[in-house]
């Protein structure tokens, strides 16, 4: 099973797109034969650009989540101190 074809949601290489369209014109001249590997070696090429997308999209979120542990340790040690000085003022 593939993700949806639509051309929008797979901005990342022109390569895609064009097995996208490909891949959809061969299940339309062959609307039996896809079901018998008419367009296989489509379908392995267009699996392979996506595991290449995913490659992409899953280290820019890993980046990011970086990033966002980074701002969750900074705020958690601010808030730590700030309360310390509070605890101290008050004894």
């Amino acid at each position: 099973m593939h993700p949806p074809l639509t051309i929008h949601r797979h901005p990342i290489k022109e390569f895609s797109i064009n097995i996208i369209e490909q891949f959809q014109k061969c299940h339309l001249d062959h609307p039996v034969g896809k079901f018998f590997g008419k367009c296989t070696d489509l379908k392995i090429e267009l699996d392979q650009c996506f595991r290449q997308e995913k490659a992409v999209k899953r280290k820019a979120n890993f980046e990011e989540s970086k990033k966002l542990k980074e701002r969750v340790r900074a705020y958690r040690k601010e808030n730590s101190e700030i309360r310390e000085n509070k605890n101290f003022a008050q004894v």
